[in-house]
């Protein structure tokens, strides 16, 4: 996905995470690319003549070349527009949760970046796009987010160190940041399998698996808390 085209100048695959603009015409752009997150200064680009202008979309996956400068900011010099997920801005719950994967992604990439984030982002914008269940893809991308930033879930053994048990249910400790057992506990045997899953398996393995729908409240619950602790 990155080629170097000179010492200075590489040549990759991004996402733009947040723009914001500079001067009279320029903007400067958060690009997520998979080596992580760039800086970059992209001149010009409000000119309505601008050759950059067509890349820098949100909700697109394009091809860009940057140049290395020795500040503070990178200079984008060529953009080219690979895929626009269209479909996301014509509804307004799709466009919300895929605005709020931006920023998700925006702020756990500060500290440190990868591939994962890059792969992460790509798949929930095309489930997203395609018209997969909300539920699910908010669900499968949190708690992978979580998994990326140190805070996956122990969905083997419980609070007190035992292994998981399928005729067990459980609550969420958020004291001891695990599962405890619970005679009235919501999270069973069906909502671990299925967060196992989603913790080990891209996405678009995760939609092919059917009858799903009455687990996703309680794991989509869990996630968001995951991502707050």
């Amino acid at each position: 996905m990155s080629r170097p085209t000179s010492n200075n100048t590489i040549r990759t695959q991004a996402f733009v995470l947040h723009r914001t603009n500079f001067g009279e015409a320029d903007r400067i752009l958060k690009l997520l690319t998979p080596q992580g997150k760039l800086s970059v200064m992209a001149k010009g680009v409000r000119h309505q003549k601008s050759k950059l202008a067509g890349g820098i979309e949100l909700f697109c996956l394009s091809d860009v070349v940057i140049h290395r400068g020795r500040g503070h900011l990178d200079i984008l010099t060529s953009t080219k527009m690979l895929k626009h997920y269209d479909f996301i801005i014509t509804d307004l719950a799709r466009l919300e949760l895929a605005s709020t994967a931006l920023k998700h992604i925006n702020r756990a990439s500060d500290d440190f970046s990868s591939q994962e984030h890059f792969d992460i982002l790509k798949d929930t914008l095309s489930a997203i796009n395609r018209g997969v269940d909300l539920q699910l893809i908010e669900a499968w991308f949190l708690l992978n987010l979580a998994r990326i930033s140190g805070e996956e879930p122990n969905l083997y053994r419980d609070c007190t160190g035992t292994k998981l048990q399928p005729s067990q249910s459980y609550l969420w400790d958020l004291a001891e940041n695990a599962l405890r057992p619970h005679s009235q506990g919501n999270i069973s045997a069906p909502e671990i399998k299925l967060m196992r899953l989603m913790l080990t398996s891209r996405l678009d393995l995760v939609t092919r698996v059917k009858g799903v729908q009455e687990l996703l409240p309680t794991i989509l619950h869990l996630a968001q808390v995951f991502n707050k602790l």
